[in-house]
């Protein structure tokens, strides 16, 4: 590992401060890049995500996901944890802690829609830094970049009945754009991109595309460190001006996120799966597509709801409960059976 790596969670506190201190002394700047959006996706994250999933795309042994069919279980766990589990154990919580722990705490309203945003984050399976994790976690890239292709492809489909049974609303009004921009933004382009950079490299030996890889491993982790920055610079103002209501809501996108974590992780221990795609497993259930979350929170709710309020924290805990269970499993390497070569 190098010193990127080595040292991420430092980077990251890091970068966490640099946001909120940027945010908070050049807010011009921050609402200035807050409004180059297309469909409610902001730009310049895109940009800083594409810096982060592009190298690892280029890493992709595309002649080796036909054998995902071969050993499905992996596949089927993803599917079962993001579908079938993470969306109504999401919504149970949001009803125990702001209809019952914390209703002394938070009148019924808002109480409704911090459930509501929650919800949302729980039936929007992570697209984008999923990536970034399974790396880290030396996970199987070619059975990650399946996992997340079938989740998106379910989540074109089954977002808005399962919002909508959970919101018990009647319509869900699911800002298409969004969702197909971001899929083709983080998944299609990229993807395509690093199939056409491995052929290319590939020509000059196997040396020029370790040789490449070797010196894109910055990128990913600068990616990220700039992501980071940006999403905490544009909501410095939110994060200090109500502490309070963010500390209630994180409380349960912990529980959530940790629980899902476990129960992913340790189903794939008891089936037995190697390491690198049981990781991959357990994060891919764990973190959220938040573009979509904020997104359709702010189209039902407004964007100073409660609602929204709780998207945006999802944003704020995701990366550094993503890195402690990146070092969770790098640890618990041990408790799986060796990939096959």
């Amino acid at each position: 590992m190098g010193v990127f790596e080595r040292y991420l969670s430092l980077w990251v506190a890091l970068a966490i401060l640099l946001g909120i201190t940027t945010g908070t002394l050049l807010p011009g700047l921050y609402e200035f890049v807050a409004n180059l959006t297309y469909a409610h996706v902001n730009l310049v994250v895109a940009v800083f995500i594409w810096a982060m999933i592009y190298p690892m795309m280029v890493q992709v042994d595309f002649t080796a996901i036909k054998n995902v069919g071969r050993k499905p279980q992996g596949l089927i766990l993803t599917l079962v944890i993001n579908w079938l589990i993470k969306p109504f154990t999401m919504a149970a919580l949001g009803w125990l802690f702001f209809k019952v722990l914390f209703a002394d705490l938070v009148d019924p309203a808002t109480a409704t829609e911090y459930i509501a945003g929650m919800i949302l984050l729980g039936v929007a399976p992570c697209t984008a830094m999923v990536f970034v994790w399974s790396q880290l976690t030396k996970g199987d890239s070619a059975y990650t970049l399946v996992q997340v292709s079938v989740n998106d492809l379910i989540m074109i489909f089954a977002f808005a009945p399962i919002a909508a049974f959970l919101l018990g609303l009647s319509s869900i009004t699911v800002p298409w754009e969004t969702l197909l921009l971001s899929v083709l933004l983080y998944v299609v382009a990229p993807l395509i991109a690093g199939i056409l950079t491995r052929r290319h490299l590939l020509r000059s030996g196997h040396k020029r595309l370790e040789h490449w890889l070797q010196h894109s491993k910055p990128t990913t982790v600068l990616g990220l460190l700039a992501t980071v920055v940006l999403l905490f610079g544009l909501q410095a103002d939110r994060i200090l001006d109500n502490p309070y209501a963010i500390g209630l809501i994180a409380i349960p996108l912990l529980i959530q996120s940790y629980g899902i974590f476990f129960i992913a992780y340790l189903a794939a221990r008891k089936m037995e799966l190697p390491h690198n795609v049981a990781a991959p497993a357990g994060l891919i259930g764990t973190s959220n597509f938040f573009e979509l979350a904020v997104a359709v929170a702010i189209s039902l709710f407004g964007l100073t709801s409660g609602a929204a309020l709780a998207t945006v924290v999802g944003v704020l805990v995701e990366v550094p409960v993503m890195l402690s269970l990146v070092a969770f499993a790098n640890q618990t390497r041990h408790w799986f059976p060796q990939p096959a070569a």
